[in-house]
């Protein structure tokens, strides 16, 4: 496989795969605004991980927002923030009757729409091509 097509191969299943689960480019592009705010966090609060992402993703995310109205507009630009809904609706119907009640028939052509006509080459002849011969 030539390493083009195999760089694009993984490209393409790479984007499938993160839109699948709901990641976003931009969310990719964001990443770096959310490790300034981790380690402002960590400076300024003495926040690990799991505390930072809960005021920002979690259960504290309300409380945090009331409190820190000045770090808002940082809020905004961290990734993930963004809510989407994707609905499908699949409908299977099962019905007794046939779909086509009526059958109309096709009626057959009594003229011919082909010509055929017999060849008389020499290939039957002699060589390669002959029929049986009765011994």
């Amino acid at each position: 496989m030539p390493p083009m097509l195999r760089l694009f191969s993984i490209s393409l299943s790479m984007l499938i795969f993160l839109q699948s689960i709901n990641i976003h480019f931009k969310d990719l592009v964001e990443l770096g605004a959310l490790v300034e705010h981790y380690q402002f966090h960590q400076e300024t609060y003495s926040d690990n991980f799991l505390s930072f992402v809960s005021k920002h993703y979690g259960e504290e995310k309300t409380e945090h927002s009331q409190k820190h109205q000045e770090e808002q507009e940082e809020h905004e630009g961290l990734p993930f923030q963004h809510q989407s809904h994707c609905s499908h609706l699949v409908v299977f119907m099962v019905s007794p009757k046939p779909i086509l009640e009526t059958r109309t028939e096709i009626p057959a052509s009594k003229s011919g729409n082909f010509h055929y006509d017999m060849s008389y080459s020499q290939i039957w002849e002699d060589g390669l091509f002959q029929p049986p011969k009765q011994a």
